[in-house]
């Protein structure tokens, strides 16, 4: 079982920092997490093409960097998460948890016991392919192993301190993309809309004694993150860096009276 660099960051009293890769490349995957800017990459289940199959050469790709890997399957898909953990992935980031008892069903699918019930498997990247004394592995995972379930919707805010006082909770990740269309903002990310309630969810974490993360990928938001007390940020994405590219190619072209 890999030990978690994010939780060494925050035992440390640090700030883990994570990219999102889209691209489903290894030799991507290897390149990005060998940079020293990144703690942990995450890679999305719940939307996208990737398959459990695939990513498990991703996962790999950044394991071997030292990294650690954050996955997101659906809700509900426990089978799937199972999977991912088996795979390597030191952290699930949970989507649409709404109340304390989503929280804990979570949980008991992602921990084993007795914090949880997640099924046991020791022939997989996690177990050292069949290596590993089986109760070091399950101690290990335990305690290797965050969580982060996502504060997405106003009832989700709402909730916002139950859920991060479920036992098990590491984190609570605010998702101000689903949060903008689900309160009918529609609108941009930094509103003021969503900027309180980042601030409310962060405070409900930080009043739990657990950690929080969010969109940190503009110095603003970096700033505004850091201030609140934050301590993991969703630093980067290759799709938006990719853009940001292709803006810059077309601002360059434009000058030059080429486009």
């Amino acid at each position: 079982m890999k030990k978690s660099l994010v939780r060494e960051r925050w035992a440390q009293g640090k700030v883990a920092t994570c990219a999102i890769l889209h691209l489903a490349d290894g030799a991507y995957a290897e390149f990005a997490a060998a940079q020293d800017c990144f703690d942990c990459i995450w890679y999305d289940l719940e939307h996208g093409p990737i398959s459990v199959e695939r990513a498990a050469d991703l996962f790999r790709a950044v394991r071997l960097q030292g990294k650690d890997v954050m996955a997101r399957p659906g809700k509900g898909e426990f089978m799937r998460m199972g999977r991912m953990l088996e795979q390597g992935a030191n952290g699930i980031m949970y989507p649409r948890c709404e109340n304390a008892a989503d929280a804990r069903e979570f949980v008991r699918w992602a921990k084993f016991a007795p914090l949880g019930e997640r099924g046991f498997a020791g022939d997989n990247a996690e177990a050292g392919y069949g290596t590993a004394d089986v109760d070091a592995y399950v101690t290990a995972a335990n305690r290797e192993t965050f969580l982060a379930p996502m504060v997405e919707s106003p009832t989700a805010l709402a909730n916002a301190g139950e859920i991060a006082e479920t036992e098990g909770v590491d984190m609570l990740f605010f998702g101000p993309g689903d949060y903008s269309v689900l309160s009918g903002i529609r609108g941009p990310l930094d509103s003021p809309e969503i900027l309180k309630a980042i601030e409310k969810a962060c405070g409900a974490a930080r009043a739990a004694g657990k950690h929080f993360g969010s969109l940190a990928i503009t110095d603003a938001q970096m700033n505004r993150l850091k201030n609140m007390g934050a301590d993991f940020f969703m630093t980067y994405s290759d799709m938006a860096a990719i853009a940001d590219s292709f803006k810059i190619t077309a601002s360059r072209l434009a000058a030059a009276g080429v486009r």
